[in-house]
This record gives C-alpha cells, sequence and structure tokens, in this order.
C-alpha cells in the first residue's frame, strides 16, 4: 500500500532542517545562535529575513508536499493524515540532527493547506491578526494551533484529520513551552516591523 512507504517518505522530508542548512552556509549555528530553533521566526532573527522567509516556505513544503502526493495517490483522510503527521515528526524530531527540532508551526500548516486548505487560510488569518495584535511570533502560532481542531470540527472534516489536528496542536504547544515561560514573565521577544 501507497501510505506504507509514503510515511518513512514524509519522514524522511520533514527531518530535513532547513534552517540549519541555510545557518551552516553562512558559518551560523542556528541552534546555538539567537533562540536556538531551527523554525523561520529564529533563522530570520539570526541569518536576516529573506532566510527567514526560505526556512518558512521549505519546512512549509515538508509538510504539504508529501500529504497532497499522497491525496493524488488515492490515499484516504485518515491515511494522508498519518503522512501529515509523519512529516511534521520528522520536523520535531529530525533524523539528520540527532531528533533536535523545530517547533513545526510551518509544517504543520503545509499539512493544513494540503488537507484543508479553506481551514488554513483561516488560521493564517488567525495567526495574523495576533501577530499584528501582539507584535509576538509565538503567541500567534499558539493561537493558531488551538483553532486549528475547532476550525476542523466547524467546517465538517472527516474526525481522523480533526483527530490529527488536535495532535498536531498540543506537540506544538508543548514545543512552545519556553515561549510560554517568557510571555508569562513579559520578556518574550516581539516581531519586527
Amino acid at each position: 500500500m501507497v501510505v506504507y512507504w509514503l510515511v518513512p517518505i514524509a519522514y524522511l522530508l520533514g527531518s530535513v532542517p532547513t534552517g540549519y542548512i541555510l545557518g551552516s552556509l553562512a558559518g551560523v549555528d542556528v541552534q546555538k545562535a539567537g533562540s536556538g530553533n531551527i523554525g523561520a521566526t529564529n533563522v530570520a532573527r539570526t541569518l536576516g529575513k529573506r532566510q527567514g522567509i526560505v526556512t518558512l516556505l521549505a519546512d512549509t513544503a515538508k509538510g504539504y508536499i508529501p500529504v497532497i502526493l499522497g491525496l493524488h495517490l488515492g490515499l484516504t483522510p485518515a491515511e494522508s493524515a498519518l503522512v501529515g503527521i509523519a512529516a511534521f515528526l520528522g520536523h520535531l524530531y529530525p533524523l539528520f540532527l540527532k531528533f533536535r527540532g523545530g517547533k513545526g508551526v510551518a509544517t504543520a500548516l503545509g499539512v493544513f493547506l494540503a488537507l484543508a486548505p479553506v481551514a488554513a487560510l483561516f488560521l493564517i488569518v488567525v495567526f495574523a491578526v495576533v501577530v499584528i495584535w501582539s507584535r509576538t511570533t509565538s503567541l500567534g502560532s499558539m493561537t493558531a494551533a488551538v483553532a486549528a481542531p475547532l476550525t476542523l470540527w466547524l467546517t465538517a472534516y472527516p474526525m481522523s484529520v480533526i483527530a490529527m489536528s488536535l495532535f498536531l496542536a498540543v506537540m506544538i504547544i508543548v514545543r512552545h513551552r519556553d515561549n510560554i515561560r517568557r510571555l508569562a514573565a513579559g520578556t518574550e521577544p516581539k516581531t519586527q516591523s
């Protein structure tokens, strides 16, 4: 079955550490700079906005490509959700970085864009509104993650996709635990205009 080979491929694709690679090309170890995260926000802060955008697009593609491929190959929503989870976990626990990865927000967005594009667009709006209001990327990311299961439920997506979104949301919140502490202390960095 397609799902049996697409799940490990999705994990391996998710494991490609875009931000770390861009940092290495610039002579910077992003795991030791800024927040130490390999995601787009830290890459933008440590390497510049252009590299941050490249990281965002590449990390989103890591979630989108295997899921959309699976859909075109006839996978069910439940099987596609498994592929999405594999890509997401690849980013969080990348094989190529000793399982020390990012927070998964962009990769989760790619999964949602493939599986639930209308819901994904709504979640992008939620993220943008919260970031503009709070000037805090982490708060926007967590708010969109928490909103995802409810949005998918209200728009009548299959239960397997809703369950996947709940898992992704919980993992994203867990990966943001340091940000939550900084938000509570009032020390979380603000986004630059």
